[in-house]
Protein backbone atom coordinates (compact mmCIF):
# COMPACT_ATOMS: atom_id res chain seq x y z
CA UNK A 1 0.00 0.00 0.00
CA UNK A 2 1.57 3.35 -1.17
CA UNK A 3 1.28 6.09 0.98
CA UNK A 4 0.70 9.90 0.68
CA UNK A 5 0.54 13.24 2.71
CA UNK A 6 -2.25 13.91 0.72
CA UNK A 7 -4.34 12.60 -2.27
CA UNK A 8 -6.03 15.37 -4.61
CA UNK A 9 -9.08 13.65 -6.85
CA UNK A 10 -9.84 15.45 -9.95
CA UNK A 11 -6.93 17.52 -12.06
CA UNK A 12 -9.75 20.34 -12.96
CA UNK A 13 -8.67 24.02 -11.63
CA UNK A 14 -9.15 23.86 -8.45
CA UNK A 15 -7.51 20.34 -8.12
CA UNK A 16 -4.25 21.26 -10.04
CA UNK A 17 -3.70 24.20 -8.07
CA UNK A 18 -4.30 22.72 -4.76
CA UNK A 19 -1.56 20.38 -5.83
CA UNK A 20 0.83 22.97 -6.47
CA UNK A 21 0.15 24.50 -2.78
CA UNK A 22 0.35 20.98 -1.32
CA UNK A 23 3.52 20.41 -3.12
CA UNK A 24 4.87 24.11 -1.92
CA UNK A 25 4.02 23.24 1.23
CA UNK A 26 5.99 20.37 1.53
CA UNK A 27 3.62 17.42 1.42
CA UNK A 28 4.03 14.09 -0.95
CA UNK A 29 1.17 14.25 -3.25
CA UNK A 30 -0.94 12.34 -5.64
CA UNK A 31 -2.93 13.42 -7.87
CA UNK A 32 -5.53 11.42 -9.90
CA UNK A 33 -7.89 12.45 -12.92
CA UNK A 34 -9.88 9.60 -14.65
CA UNK A 35 -9.93 11.43 -17.85
CA UNK A 36 -6.42 11.00 -20.03
CA UNK A 37 -5.90 14.72 -19.81
CA UNK A 38 -5.44 17.21 -17.34
CA UNK A 39 -8.15 20.36 -16.93
CA UNK A 40 -11.43 18.92 -16.44
CA UNK A 41 -13.40 21.80 -17.95
CA UNK A 42 -10.12 23.72 -19.18
CA UNK A 43 -9.55 21.95 -22.47
CA UNK A 44 -9.58 22.15 -25.95
CA UNK A 45 -10.24 19.53 -28.88
CA UNK A 46 -10.10 19.54 -32.31
CA UNK A 47 -12.44 19.53 -35.33
CA UNK A 48 -11.14 19.19 -38.81
CA UNK A 49 -8.69 22.13 -38.87
CA UNK A 50 -9.84 24.30 -35.93
CA UNK A 51 -8.60 23.90 -32.23
CA UNK A 52 -11.87 24.73 -30.05
CA UNK A 53 -11.61 26.24 -26.57
CA UNK A 54 -14.03 23.85 -24.29
CA UNK A 55 -15.05 26.42 -22.05
CA UNK A 56 -13.07 29.64 -21.06
CA UNK A 57 -14.80 32.99 -22.98
CA UNK A 58 -12.20 35.27 -20.93
CA UNK A 59 -10.44 35.00 -17.61
CA UNK A 60 -11.40 37.52 -15.31
CA UNK A 61 -9.24 39.71 -13.09
CA UNK A 62 -5.56 38.10 -14.31
CA UNK A 63 -4.48 41.66 -15.38
CA UNK A 64 -1.42 42.87 -16.81
CA UNK A 65 2.41 43.19 -15.72
CA UNK A 66 1.28 46.86 -15.28
CA UNK A 67 -1.83 46.27 -13.60
CA UNK A 68 -1.83 42.67 -12.27
CA UNK A 69 -4.96 41.42 -10.92
CA UNK A 70 -5.09 38.72 -7.99
CA UNK A 71 -5.09 35.77 -10.74
CA UNK A 72 -1.99 36.70 -11.71
CA UNK A 73 -0.86 36.98 -8.51
CA UNK A 74 -1.53 33.76 -7.74
CA UNK A 75 -0.01 32.54 -10.89
CA UNK A 76 2.81 34.20 -9.89
CA UNK A 77 3.62 32.79 -6.58
CA UNK A 78 2.54 28.98 -7.95
CA UNK A 79 5.18 29.48 -10.49
CA UNK A 80 3.36 29.25 -13.46
CA UNK A 81 2.35 32.71 -14.98
CA UNK A 82 5.69 32.73 -17.64
CA UNK A 83 4.75 29.28 -18.92
CA UNK A 84 1.54 30.60 -20.81
CA UNK A 85 1.26 32.80 -23.75
CA UNK A 86 -1.06 35.72 -22.57
CA UNK A 87 -4.11 37.82 -24.64
CA UNK A 88 -5.56 40.50 -24.05
CA UNK A 89 -9.26 40.84 -24.82
CA UNK A 90 -10.39 43.84 -26.43
CA UNK A 91 -13.22 45.24 -25.11
CA UNK A 92 -15.79 44.38 -22.28
CA UNK A 93 -19.18 43.08 -24.07
CA UNK A 94 -21.67 43.85 -26.37
CA UNK A 95 -25.23 43.30 -25.18
CA UNK A 96 -28.32 42.77 -27.37
CA UNK A 97 -31.76 42.65 -26.17
CA UNK A 98 -33.23 43.49 -29.60
CA UNK A 99 -36.96 43.08 -28.25
CA UNK A 100 -35.93 45.81 -26.08
CA UNK A 101 -33.99 47.70 -28.96
CA UNK A 102 -30.95 47.54 -26.58
CA UNK A 103 -27.67 47.17 -28.26
CA UNK A 104 -24.40 48.87 -25.85
CA UNK A 105 -21.39 47.71 -26.53
CA UNK A 106 -19.14 48.30 -23.30
CA UNK A 107 -14.82 48.93 -22.86
CA UNK A 108 -12.89 48.19 -20.11
CA UNK A 109 -11.51 50.69 -17.61
CA UNK A 110 -13.21 52.50 -15.03
CA UNK A 111 -13.62 55.84 -16.05
CA UNK A 112 -14.03 54.60 -19.85
CA UNK A 113 -17.12 52.34 -19.08
CA UNK A 114 -18.74 55.13 -17.35
CA UNK A 115 -18.14 57.69 -19.64
CA UNK A 116 -19.40 55.29 -22.30
CA UNK A 117 -22.76 54.49 -20.01
CA UNK A 118 -23.80 58.10 -19.95
CA UNK A 119 -23.71 57.99 -23.72
CA UNK A 120 -26.30 55.39 -23.65
CA UNK A 121 -28.29 56.83 -20.44
CA UNK A 122 -27.42 60.45 -19.92
CA UNK A 123 -27.60 60.98 -16.53
CA UNK A 124 -26.16 57.57 -15.11
CA UNK A 125 -23.03 58.75 -14.43
CA UNK A 126 -23.13 59.80 -10.55
CA UNK A 127 -24.97 56.23 -9.70
CA UNK A 128 -22.63 54.61 -11.83
CA UNK A 129 -19.74 56.22 -10.03
CA UNK A 130 -21.35 54.97 -6.97
CA UNK A 131 -21.47 51.64 -7.69
CA UNK A 132 -17.66 51.38 -8.63
CA UNK A 133 -16.87 52.77 -5.23
CA UNK A 134 -18.96 50.41 -3.56
CA UNK A 135 -17.70 47.57 -5.13
CA UNK A 136 -13.67 48.61 -5.11
CA UNK A 137 -14.41 48.43 -0.80
CA UNK A 138 -16.54 45.01 -1.55
CA UNK A 139 -12.91 43.69 -2.85
CA UNK A 140 -10.56 45.19 -0.29
CA UNK A 141 -13.14 44.03 2.63
CA UNK A 142 -12.67 40.64 0.68
CA UNK A 143 -9.42 40.73 0.95
CA UNK A 144 -8.81 41.44 4.47
CA UNK A 145 -11.42 38.56 4.90
CA UNK A 146 -8.89 36.23 2.57
CA UNK A 147 -6.10 37.48 5.00
CA UNK A 148 -7.38 36.30 8.22
CA UNK A 149 -8.86 33.41 6.66
CA UNK A 150 -12.34 34.71 7.42
CA UNK A 151 -12.37 35.26 10.87
CA UNK A 152 -13.12 38.91 10.46
CA UNK A 153 -13.14 41.17 13.65
CA UNK A 154 -16.66 42.89 13.62
CA UNK A 155 -14.86 46.48 14.51
CA UNK A 156 -12.67 46.31 12.08
CA UNK A 157 -15.43 45.67 9.65
CA UNK A 158 -17.74 48.36 10.60
CA UNK A 159 -14.37 51.02 11.19
CA UNK A 160 -13.26 50.27 7.07
CA UNK A 161 -15.86 48.47 5.22
CA UNK A 162 -19.06 49.99 7.07
CA UNK A 163 -20.61 49.75 3.30
CA UNK A 164 -19.80 46.18 2.72
CA UNK A 165 -21.25 45.34 5.68
CA UNK A 166 -24.53 47.60 5.07
CA UNK A 167 -25.08 45.76 1.68
CA UNK A 168 -23.65 42.20 2.77
CA UNK A 169 -27.65 40.71 3.21
CA UNK A 170 -29.00 42.30 0.13
CA UNK A 171 -29.79 41.22 -3.77
CA UNK A 172 -28.03 42.83 -6.70
CA UNK A 173 -31.14 45.13 -7.69
CA UNK A 174 -31.99 46.07 -4.31
CA UNK A 175 -28.54 47.60 -4.16
CA UNK A 176 -28.53 48.62 -7.43
CA UNK A 177 -32.40 50.50 -6.64
CA UNK A 178 -30.96 52.31 -3.98
CA UNK A 179 -28.41 54.07 -5.60
CA UNK A 180 -30.97 55.27 -8.01
CA UNK A 181 -29.62 53.72 -10.86
CA UNK A 182 -31.49 54.16 -14.14
CA UNK A 183 -33.26 52.00 -15.34
CA UNK A 184 -31.38 51.26 -18.58
CA UNK A 185 -27.63 51.79 -16.89
CA UNK A 186 -28.96 48.24 -14.39
CA UNK A 187 -29.97 46.79 -18.01
CA UNK A 188 -26.46 47.57 -19.26
CA UNK A 189 -24.49 46.69 -16.29
CA UNK A 190 -26.68 43.68 -15.66
CA UNK A 191 -25.26 41.99 -18.76
CA UNK A 192 -22.39 39.89 -16.78
CA UNK A 193 -25.56 37.41 -14.76
CA UNK A 194 -25.40 34.59 -16.84
CA UNK A 195 -21.48 34.51 -15.80
CA UNK A 196 -22.92 33.55 -11.98
CA UNK A 197 -25.97 31.30 -13.00
CA UNK A 198 -28.51 33.28 -10.60
CA UNK A 199 -31.04 36.14 -11.12
CA UNK A 200 -30.31 39.71 -9.91
CA UNK A 201 -33.44 39.34 -7.03
CA UNK A 202 -31.90 36.81 -6.07
CA UNK A 203 -27.63 36.82 -6.17
CA UNK A 204 -25.75 38.80 -4.03
CA UNK A 205 -24.59 42.32 -4.88
CA UNK A 206 -21.46 41.59 -3.18
CA UNK A 207 -20.93 38.88 -5.71
CA UNK A 208 -22.12 40.47 -8.49
CA UNK A 209 -20.09 43.55 -7.93
CA UNK A 210 -16.71 41.86 -7.12
CA UNK A 211 -16.86 40.45 -10.08
CA UNK A 212 -17.61 43.37 -12.08
CA UNK A 213 -15.06 45.71 -10.63
CA UNK A 214 -12.35 43.32 -11.76
CA UNK A 215 -13.21 42.95 -15.11
CA UNK A 216 -13.68 46.45 -16.25
CA UNK A 217 -10.79 47.62 -13.80
CA UNK A 218 -8.17 44.75 -15.33
CA UNK A 219 -9.09 44.18 -18.53
CA UNK A 220 -9.80 40.41 -19.26
CA UNK A 221 -7.02 37.70 -20.75
CA UNK A 222 -6.91 34.27 -22.81
CA UNK A 223 -4.09 31.85 -23.11
CA UNK A 224 -3.10 31.61 -27.27
CA UNK A 225 -2.95 28.22 -26.57
CA UNK A 226 -6.85 27.71 -25.20
CA UNK A 227 -7.12 27.20 -21.63
CA UNK A 228 -5.19 23.67 -21.95
CA UNK A 229 -2.04 25.79 -22.04
CA UNK A 230 -3.10 26.75 -18.30
CA UNK A 231 -3.99 23.36 -17.37
CA UNK A 232 -0.49 21.96 -18.87
CA UNK A 233 1.24 24.54 -17.15
CA UNK A 234 0.40 23.90 -13.89
CA UNK A 235 0.65 20.11 -14.33
CA UNK A 236 4.23 20.75 -15.46
CA UNK A 237 4.88 23.07 -12.34
CA UNK A 238 3.82 19.68 -10.42
CA UNK A 239 5.85 17.43 -11.60
CA UNK A 240 8.81 20.28 -11.05
CA UNK A 241 7.59 20.05 -7.73
CA UNK A 242 7.60 16.19 -7.24
CA UNK A 243 4.17 15.65 -7.59
CA UNK A 244 3.05 12.22 -8.80
CA UNK A 245 -0.04 12.40 -11.31
CA UNK A 246 -1.77 9.07 -12.36
CA UNK A 247 -4.28 9.85 -15.19
CA UNK A 248 -6.74 7.23 -16.64
CA UNK A 249 -7.10 6.47 -13.40
CA UNK A 250 -10.82 7.10 -10.99
CA UNK A 251 -11.06 7.32 -7.38
CA UNK A 252 -14.26 5.20 -6.46
CA UNK A 253 -14.13 5.21 -2.81
CA UNK A 254 -12.98 7.39 0.22
CA UNK A 255 -12.12 4.92 2.62
CA UNK A 256 -12.88 6.34 6.27
CA UNK A 257 -11.59 6.21 9.79
CA UNK A 258 -13.45 3.29 11.92
CA UNK A 259 -12.52 6.09 14.79
CA UNK A 260 -13.65 9.43 13.50
CA UNK A 261 -15.26 8.94 10.33
CA UNK A 262 -12.17 11.05 9.16
CA UNK A 263 -10.14 10.02 5.82
CA UNK A 264 -7.76 7.39 6.14
CA UNK A 265 -7.35 6.41 2.29
CA UNK A 266 -8.37 6.29 -0.97
CA UNK A 267 -9.58 3.11 -3.66
CA UNK A 268 -8.56 3.33 -7.35
CA UNK A 269 -10.67 1.74 -9.99
CA UNK A 270 -8.29 -0.94 -10.32
CA UNK A 271 -8.29 -2.07 -6.80
CA UNK A 272 -5.26 -0.30 -4.87
CA UNK A 273 -5.64 1.62 -1.90
CA UNK A 274 -3.56 4.58 -1.50
CA UNK A 275 -3.09 5.42 2.43
CA UNK A 276 -3.49 9.19 3.12
CA UNK A 277 -5.05 11.18 5.63
CA UNK A 278 -5.80 13.94 3.97
CA UNK A 279 -7.72 14.26 0.14
CA UNK A 280 -8.53 17.75 -1.54
CA UNK A 281 -11.53 16.24 -3.66
CA UNK A 282 -11.94 18.78 -7.10
CA UNK A 283 -15.48 17.29 -7.95
CA UNK A 284 -19.25 17.42 -6.66
CA UNK A 285 -20.08 16.89 -2.95
CA UNK A 286 -22.86 14.84 -4.35
CA UNK A 287 -20.45 12.74 -5.77
CA UNK A 288 -18.40 12.46 -2.73
CA UNK A 289 -21.14 12.08 0.41
CA UNK A 290 -23.34 10.14 -2.08
CA UNK A 291 -21.62 7.66 -3.69
CA UNK A 292 -17.31 7.47 -2.82
CA UNK A 293 -18.53 7.69 1.39
CA UNK A 294 -20.22 4.68 3.56
CA UNK A 295 -20.55 7.15 6.62
CA UNK A 296 -22.21 10.50 6.14
CA UNK A 297 -22.88 13.28 8.44
CA UNK A 298 -26.79 14.26 8.84
CA UNK A 299 -24.91 17.67 8.72
CA UNK A 300 -23.43 17.58 5.35
CA UNK A 301 -26.82 15.53 3.84
CA UNK A 302 -28.63 18.65 4.77
CA UNK A 303 -26.13 21.22 3.74
CA UNK A 304 -26.35 19.23 0.02
CA UNK A 305 -30.29 19.33 0.20
CA UNK A 306 -30.70 22.94 1.06
CA UNK A 307 -28.40 23.65 -1.97
CA UNK A 308 -29.71 23.96 -5.14
CA UNK A 309 -28.00 23.08 -8.44
CA UNK A 310 -27.08 25.77 -10.78
CA UNK A 311 -26.79 26.02 -14.69
CA UNK A 312 -26.98 23.01 -17.19
CA UNK A 313 -24.59 23.72 -19.91
CA UNK A 314 -25.58 23.68 -23.70
CA UNK A 315 -22.47 24.98 -25.87
CA UNK A 316 -22.36 24.87 -29.66
CA UNK A 317 -18.95 25.40 -31.62
CA UNK A 318 -18.77 26.28 -35.15
CA UNK A 319 -15.74 26.52 -37.31
CA UNK A 320 -16.49 28.75 -40.14
CA UNK A 321 -14.58 29.03 -43.81
CA UNK A 322 -15.05 33.38 -43.40
CA UNK A 323 -12.90 35.57 -41.78
CA UNK A 324 -15.21 37.81 -38.94
CA UNK A 325 -14.88 40.54 -40.84
CA UNK A 326 -16.05 38.81 -44.24
CA UNK A 327 -19.06 37.77 -41.91
CA UNK A 328 -19.59 40.87 -40.01
CA UNK A 329 -18.61 39.47 -36.69
CA UNK A 330 -17.29 42.99 -34.72
CA UNK A 331 -17.10 41.90 -31.06
CA UNK A 332 -15.25 39.33 -28.91
CA UNK A 333 -17.72 38.32 -26.39
CA UNK A 334 -21.87 38.87 -26.95
CA UNK A 335 -24.64 38.38 -24.57
CA UNK A 336 -28.18 38.17 -26.43
CA UNK A 337 -31.10 37.76 -24.28
CA UNK A 338 -34.77 37.84 -24.73
CA UNK A 339 -35.42 40.56 -21.83
CA UNK A 340 -32.92 42.38 -19.58
CA UNK A 341 -35.06 41.76 -16.53
CA UNK A 342 -33.11 38.85 -15.46
CA UNK A 343 -35.49 36.93 -12.85
CA UNK A 344 -37.71 36.58 -16.73
CA UNK A 345 -34.91 35.35 -18.52
CA UNK A 346 -33.69 33.09 -15.49
CA UNK A 347 -37.30 31.51 -15.81
CA UNK A 348 -37.12 30.80 -19.38
CA UNK A 349 -33.73 29.00 -19.01
CA UNK A 350 -35.69 26.57 -17.25
CA UNK A 351 -37.16 24.96 -20.16
CA UNK A 352 -35.76 24.10 -23.89
CA UNK A 353 -38.59 26.01 -25.69
CA UNK A 354 -38.42 29.45 -24.44
CA UNK A 355 -35.01 29.47 -23.55
CA UNK A 356 -32.92 31.34 -26.68
CA UNK A 357 -30.37 33.51 -24.64
CA UNK A 358 -26.58 32.77 -25.36
CA UNK A 359 -23.13 34.23 -24.44
CA UNK A 360 -21.67 34.11 -27.58
CA UNK A 361 -17.26 34.33 -28.20
CA UNK A 362 -15.63 34.71 -31.89
CA UNK A 363 -11.91 34.01 -30.30
CA UNK A 364 -10.70 35.58 -33.60
CA UNK A 365 -11.19 38.68 -32.58
CA UNK A 366 -8.82 38.76 -29.39
CA UNK A 367 -6.28 36.48 -31.74
CA UNK A 368 -6.93 36.31 -35.28
CA UNK A 369 -4.85 33.99 -35.78
CA UNK A 370 -6.35 31.06 -33.37
CA UNK A 371 -7.80 29.32 -36.74
CA UNK A 372 -6.76 28.63 -40.58
CA UNK A 373 -6.40 31.79 -42.54
CA UNK A 374 -9.34 32.66 -44.15
CA UNK A 375 -11.63 31.40 -41.38
CA UNK A 376 -12.77 32.13 -37.63
CA UNK A 377 -14.36 30.05 -34.53
CA UNK A 378 -16.74 31.11 -32.54
CA UNK A 379 -18.36 29.47 -29.00
CA UNK A 380 -21.96 29.59 -28.41
CA UNK A 381 -23.07 29.05 -24.75
CA UNK A 382 -26.58 28.88 -22.69
CA UNK A 383 -28.11 27.44 -19.16
CA UNK A 384 -30.78 25.41 -18.31
CA UNK A 385 -31.66 26.21 -14.66
CA UNK A 386 -33.72 23.04 -14.43
CA UNK A 387 -32.70 19.41 -15.30
CA UNK A 388 -35.36 19.92 -18.28
CA UNK A 389 -32.82 17.41 -20.88
CA UNK A 390 -33.30 14.74 -18.03
CA UNK A 391 -36.62 15.22 -19.53
CA UNK A 392 -36.04 14.35 -22.90
CA UNK A 393 -36.94 11.19 -24.60
CA UNK A 394 -33.86 9.29 -26.08
CA UNK A 395 -35.42 8.86 -29.46
CA UNK A 396 -35.75 12.69 -29.09
CA UNK A 397 -32.52 13.86 -28.39
CA UNK A 398 -30.97 14.85 -31.85
CA UNK A 399 -34.45 16.45 -32.40
CA UNK A 400 -33.86 18.68 -29.29
CA UNK A 401 -30.03 19.43 -29.81
CA UNK A 402 -30.72 20.69 -33.20
CA UNK A 403 -33.37 22.44 -32.14
CA UNK A 404 -31.59 24.64 -29.40
CA UNK A 405 -28.66 24.81 -32.65
CA UNK A 406 -30.44 26.08 -35.28
CA UNK A 407 -32.17 28.73 -32.72
CA UNK A 408 -28.72 29.83 -32.04
CA UNK A 409 -27.60 30.68 -34.97
CA UNK A 410 -31.07 32.11 -36.20
CA UNK A 411 -30.94 34.50 -32.78
CA UNK A 412 -27.16 35.72 -33.24
CA UNK A 413 -27.90 36.16 -37.54
CA UNK A 414 -31.53 38.47 -36.62
CA UNK A 415 -29.70 40.54 -33.50
CA UNK A 416 -26.00 40.93 -35.00
CA UNK A 417 -27.12 41.17 -39.14
CA UNK A 418 -23.72 38.91 -38.91
CA UNK A 419 -24.51 36.05 -41.90
CA UNK A 420 -22.67 32.71 -40.78
CA UNK A 421 -24.93 29.41 -41.37
CA UNK A 422 -23.80 29.02 -44.94
CA UNK A 423 -20.11 29.64 -43.84
CA UNK A 424 -20.26 26.97 -41.53
CA UNK A 425 -17.41 24.00 -41.96
CA UNK A 426 -17.44 22.59 -38.57
CA UNK A 427 -19.91 21.88 -36.03
CA UNK A 428 -20.06 20.45 -32.70
CA UNK A 429 -22.59 20.23 -29.96
CA UNK A 430 -22.19 19.99 -26.14
CA UNK A 431 -25.50 19.43 -24.36
CA UNK A 432 -26.15 18.82 -20.35
CA UNK A 433 -25.49 14.98 -21.39
CA UNK A 434 -22.11 15.56 -22.79
CA UNK A 435 -21.10 17.37 -19.75
CA UNK A 436 -22.47 14.69 -17.60
CA UNK A 437 -20.59 12.06 -19.57
CA UNK A 438 -17.14 13.06 -19.65
CA UNK A 439 -16.67 15.29 -16.21
CA UNK A 440 -19.67 13.23 -14.25
CA UNK A 441 -21.44 16.39 -13.09
CA UNK A 442 -24.63 15.98 -12.26
CA UNK A 443 -27.39 16.79 -14.38
CA UNK A 444 -24.17 17.81 -16.71
CA UNK A 445 -24.21 20.77 -14.61
CA UNK A 446 -21.66 23.42 -15.22
CA UNK A 447 -21.83 26.30 -12.77
CA UNK A 448 -21.89 24.64 -9.58
CA UNK A 449 -24.44 25.25 -6.99
CA UNK A 450 -26.65 28.64 -7.46
CA UNK A 451 -25.45 31.76 -5.74
CA UNK A 452 -27.94 32.90 -4.01
CA UNK A 453 -27.98 36.26 -1.45
CA UNK A 454 -28.49 33.51 1.76
CA UNK A 455 -25.90 30.98 0.19
CA UNK A 456 -23.19 33.11 -1.87
CA UNK A 457 -19.69 33.83 -2.20
CA UNK A 458 -19.01 35.85 1.01
CA UNK A 459 -21.29 33.50 3.45
CA UNK A 460 -19.65 30.07 2.16
CA UNK A 461 -16.28 31.69 2.75
CA UNK A 462 -16.95 32.87 6.31
CA UNK A 463 -18.28 29.40 6.61
CA UNK A 464 -15.54 27.24 5.77
CA UNK A 465 -14.56 26.52 9.04
CA UNK A 466 -18.42 25.19 9.99
CA UNK A 467 -18.42 23.78 6.54
CA UNK A 468 -15.53 21.17 7.43
CA UNK A 469 -16.99 18.50 9.02
CA UNK A 470 -14.99 15.86 7.73
CA UNK A 471 -11.92 15.42 9.01
CA UNK A 472 -9.04 15.26 6.24
CA UNK A 473 -11.22 16.38 3.66
CA UNK A 474 -11.48 19.24 1.86
CA UNK A 475 -13.13 20.53 -1.49
CA UNK A 476 -12.08 22.92 -4.11
CA UNK A 477 -13.69 23.41 -7.34
CA UNK A 478 -16.75 25.18 -8.62
CA UNK A 479 -18.99 23.41 -5.75
CA UNK A 480 -16.55 24.62 -2.91
CA UNK A 481 -16.39 28.33 -1.34
CA UNK A 482 -15.57 30.52 -3.98
CA UNK A 483 -18.44 29.14 -6.17
CA UNK A 484 -18.05 28.52 -10.04
CA UNK A 485 -15.55 30.18 -12.43
CA UNK A 486 -12.12 29.74 -13.80
CA UNK A 487 -11.05 32.48 -11.53
CA UNK A 488 -12.58 31.28 -8.54
CA UNK A 489 -11.74 27.48 -9.31
CA UNK A 490 -8.06 28.67 -8.91
CA UNK A 491 -9.27 30.37 -5.63
CA UNK A 492 -10.93 27.48 -3.98
CA UNK A 493 -7.88 25.21 -4.55
CA UNK A 494 -5.08 28.15 -3.17
CA UNK A 495 -7.52 28.04 -0.08
CA UNK A 496 -8.15 24.34 0.12
CA UNK A 497 -4.31 23.87 -0.47
CA UNK A 498 -3.13 25.88 2.26
CA UNK A 499 -5.51 24.67 5.04
CA UNK A 500 -4.78 21.14 4.17
CA UNK A 501 -0.84 22.12 4.51
CA UNK A 502 -1.69 23.73 7.85
CA UNK A 503 -3.89 20.65 9.09
CA UNK A 504 -0.67 18.45 7.94
CA UNK A 505 1.42 20.63 10.12
CA UNK A 506 -1.07 20.45 13.05
CA UNK A 507 -0.72 16.43 12.91
CA UNK A 508 2.67 16.90 12.89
Amino acid sequence: MKKYDAVVIGAGNGGLVAAIRLLQGGAKVLLVEKHNLPGGFATSFRRGRFEFEASLHELNDFGTKDNAGDVRDLFDSLGVTDKIEWLQIPEAYRVIVSSENLDATMPFGVEEFIAKMETYVPGSQSSMRKFFDLAKEIVAAQAYSSSVNGKTSSRVMMKNYANFVRCGSYSVNEVLRKLEMPQKAIDILSAYWCYLGANLEQMSFLHYASMVVRYITRGASMPKSRSHEISLALVSRILELGGEILYNTEAVKIIQDETDGGVAGVLLDDGTEIQTRHIVANCSPHLVFGKMMDKVNEKDIRALNARKFAGRGFTMFLGLNKTADELGIENHNYFLYDTSDTVKQYERMNTIKDNSAQATVCLNRAYPECSPKGTCMMYFTTLYMTDTWGDIKAQDYFKAKNYVANQMIDRFEKDTGAKIRESIEEISVATPMTYARYCGHPEGVIYGYESQYWDGLMPRLLMMAEDHTVRGLRFAGGYSMRLSGYSSAYFSGDISGRQTVGDIKKEG
